[in-house]
């Protein structure tokens, strides 16, 4: 593992990488926020781009005390849940985005540049990057506790193709109560640590110390002077981080939330939008919005007319409760507070 620290900034390299980095951020675009109000607490919120707009998602309810698996090769990786969680998952084969009864909030982004190392000769325990993010959210409260159980990593993810033909490419965000924020991607097999709570911004490719760069770049030109528009995953960073900076930290709880939406809601990509050049460009197909201190996760479909949310206080997330399941069907929109509609169901097999 290494952690990863912001390269030197260089004017014209900076200008030359730009253009460089335009062919490498045509994979799917997703976007993810970290933003602090104006009473110390944070909202987290991430959109989801895909290139399959009939990709099933469902919300689960996955309590405490689950025995795990990572579900991929001879010598899966084993563990007991220790916290309770709401989670979106992704063809139900995949978590890539929840919260924990505790605070702890993640996200799986997409990121063409991932390398997760040979497994055989690595020698660890195996885990599917589709259960990556769900082991963080069954074992760990703090961003600080997840970060020190990686210094020697107790597993190596296995990253299989998914159900579309798409390899199932990706880095991985937490952040807590307290603001503190992490940056995980594997690069040439290695694990890279950002960990810091400025760590608030991510997208797509490139890595993110590249991003970094880029974005260290948009901020000496002024977000009020002009910023990148277009929906490349540099573009959406520098915009992102902008936007993050310039807004005010609202105590008013719906003014901080609304905050929270509008500004993920402004990184979207259209639905239908197409790039013959740039083929792998994907629409917005939802929203989600995990507020930590009302213990609170939002979702928003982008073919949903209205916004539906789960209370963790009316979920049971506690030991020996059943797992239960929320589809999310665009023929059937939900809005308000909808815990009371989940189903009890069998957990999904994690994707290999």
């Amino acid at each position: 593992m290494r952690f990863g620290k912001l390269p030197a900034l260089y004017l014209a390299t900076t200008l030359a990488g730009a253009t460089a980095f335009d062919a490498a951020t045509v994979a799917d675009a997703c976007s993810r926020l970290l933003y602090e109000t104006g009473d110390g607490s944070y909202i987290i919120a991430r959109s989801m781009d895909w290139n399959d707009p009939m990709a099933a998602t469902s919300l689960w309810v996955f309590p405490q005390g689950m025995q795990r698996d990572g579900g991929i090769g001879d010598n899966p990786l084993t563990w007991t849940s220790k916290h309770g969680s709401v989670i979106t998952s992704f063809y139900d084969a995949a978590s890539v985005d929840g919260i924990n009864d505790k605070g702890l909030m993640g996200n799986v982004l997409y990121l063409a540049e991932s390398d997760y190392g040979d497994a055989v000769k690595i020698g660890k325990p195996t885990i599917s990057i589709g259960a990556w993010l769900q082991y963080f959210l069954d074992n760990y409260a703090t961003v600080k506790e997840a970060v020190a159980a990686m210094q020697d990593s107790p597993f190596t993810v296995v990253a299989p193709v998914l159900p579309n033909g798409r390899p199932a490419s990706g880095h991985l965000s937490l952040a807590d109560s307290s603001g503190d924020s992490a940056i995980f991607e594997y690069l040439d097999g290695k694990l890279v640590i950002h960990h810091g709570p400025e760590y608030r911004v991510m997208t797509n490719s490139p890595t993110f110390d590249q991003q970094l760069a880029l974005d260290s770049y948009w901020q000496l030109i002024g977000g009020d002077k002009f910023l990148p528009g277009t929906i490349s995953a540099a573009d959406r960073f520098a915009r992102l981080s902008y936007n993050l900076q310039a807004s005010p930290k609202f105590k008013d709880p719906q003014l901080a939330l609304a905050s929270a939406f509008s500004q993920i809601r402004a990184m979207s990509v259209p639905i239908g939008m197409s790039d013959p050049d740039h083929p792998n460009i994907s629409s917005t197909l939802w929203r989600t919005v995990a507020d930590d201190e009302a213990k609170r996760y939002f979702f928003e479909s982008a073919v949903f007319p209205a916004v539906f949310w789960v209370d963790l206080e009316n979920v049971d997330l506690g030991p020996g409760a059943s797992p239960m399941r929320l589809e999310v069907d665009p023929e059937k929109p939900m809005a308000g507070e909808v815990s009371a509609n989940f189903q009890k169901t069998e957990p999904f097999a994690w994707l290999k």
